[in-house]
């Protein structure tokens, strides 16, 4: 036979394990090259670089001229 609980297991025991269970904050560091947030170990969604090389050809904000 299983492992089959003996009991329910009542809410608040329930809320006590699933308390861990919530989203954290997101942790942001600057870009090097255009010193706007973004997510670490991350390209940079504003330029385009990371590690100090551009890995996405982006367009100037104005667009091209």
């Amino acid at each position: 036979m299983g492992a089959v609980p003996k009991k329910k297991v009542s809410n608040g025991k329930q809320g006590k394990r699933a308390s861990h269970f919530h989203l954290r904050h997101q942790s942001l560091s600057e870009c090097s090259q255009c010193h706007s947030a973004k997510q670490p170990h991350r390209v940079c969604p504003t330029c385009g670089y990371y590690n100090g090389r551009e890995v996405i050809k982006k367009e100037p904000v104005g667009g091209p001229v």
